[in-house]
């Protein structure tokens, strides 16, 4: 009885030493967070089949965003690095390679697009394939994460640096760690110089500028909310939120032009929020292969439509269906075209 007991005490030791020291060597230095309310799916983001219309066009692996241009052409972007663009006769060809992940696309008007590319980094790819860098690092700094963009009419660049801490390959590791590293950034071209216009987001995502460039917004996916600011008449320079408390984790936003901003959540916040007081937890879990760790996340077929006030107008759902984790929504004439980092295809559904 006496060596059981031994081997019992050691055994807690053993463990206690654990819990204190594995932490602090984790590959996260993770911190509590207090997360915003969360509705759940319920009200005005209730359970529905609206997106049962999906129609999927195969194009490759991890087609995560879609852009359409003046002409009504597509492109979009695959894991690997290739981007494409479709023909008059809805064949996709390959624009060019960025050897890294293209993310972000905004076509340039003369069939070539400006691109986020989260390895890369910011850059321009013309109608042959040939590419430019703009922006790779930050007062020296490489960026880790360029994740989405948008571009003013004075060709200023506004983009998102997700995290400074973990780039494409370790997502997962961002939203363990909880450190809030993401930053809404601004190329200009003239002086070829990046700015930070705001910083200390969690994770931060899709772009898109207002009505008449009023303003810009930006996703920040931890927190499940939308950030506005002002560039134009008062409130310019000034900062608020667009719109918060979604229950869903926001990936990347686009304005219709009109009067209404779409927003795609690939995954709800349930799971993450319910970790947010447990850094402790977080760290050791981060141990885990980050594979164990993506599967945390809820998956969800999950867009919104918002207006120019910040209210929900339109929930679209299926939670059932195969074409999930949407993480891009582009409306493009009577269409809204989907991405999707789990799908070999993009998404196509009428637009309400």
């Amino acid at each position: 009885m006496k060596r059981v007991a031994k081997v019992a005490i050691s055994l807690f030791i053993l463990g206690l030493i654990t819990l204190i020291v594995l932490p602090q060597w984790a590959p996260v230095n993770a911190v509590s967070w207090t997360p915003p309310y969360n509705p759940g799916l319920t009200g005005i983001f209730a359970i529905n089949q609206a997106l049962s219309a999906i129609t999927e066009v195969p194009v490759g692996p991890a087609p995560e965003h879609v852009a359409c241009d003046a002409q009504g052409r597509l492109y979009t972007s695959l894991d690997g690095g290739a981007v494409l663009r479709s023909d008059t006769q809805g064949q996709w060809l390959e624009l060019g390679n960025t050897s890294g992940r293209p993310l972000g696309l905004r076509p340039d008007g003369q069939s070539g697009l400006w691109i986020a590319d989260s390895m890369v980094g910011l850059l321009h790819m013309d109608a042959n394939g040939d590419i430019t860098l703009l922006a790779t690092d930050l007062d020296g700094v490489p960026l880790r994460f360029v994740d989405d963009l948008d571009v003013d009419s004075n060709g200023h660049i506004w983009f998102s640096d997700a995290s400074q801490r973990f780039d494409y390959t370790q997502v997962a590791l961002d939203f363990f760690e909880g450190s809030r590293t993401g930053r809404l950034l601004r190329y200009d071209p003239a002086t070829q110089e990046t700015d930070v216009m705001i910083d200390g987001l969690f994770f931060a995502n899709g772009v898109t500028l207002g009505p008449s460039e009023d303003y810009v917004l930006v996703n920040e996916t931890g927190m499940g909310r939308v950030h506005r600011l002002w560039l134009k008449g008062e409130k310019a320079g000034q900062q608020d939120v667009f719109i918060d408390d979604l229950p869903g984790m926001p990936d990347n936003i686009r304005f219709d032009g009109e009067n209404t901003f779409w927003i795609a959540m690939p995954s709800l916040r349930a799971s993450l929020d319910s970790l947010a007081t447990l850094p402790r937890l977080r760290a050791l879990l981060s141990y885990l292969p980050i594979p164990w760790l993506e599967a945390a996340a809820q998956p969800a077929s999950f867009v919104i439509g918002v207006n120019l006030k910040g209210e929900v107008i339109h929930n679209l759902q299926d939670q059932g269906n195969a074409f999930h984790y949407i993480t891009g929504v582009t409306p493009c004439g009577d269409t809204l075209y989907l991405g999707s980092l789990e799908t070999e295809s993009i998404g196509i559904v009428p637009k309400p």
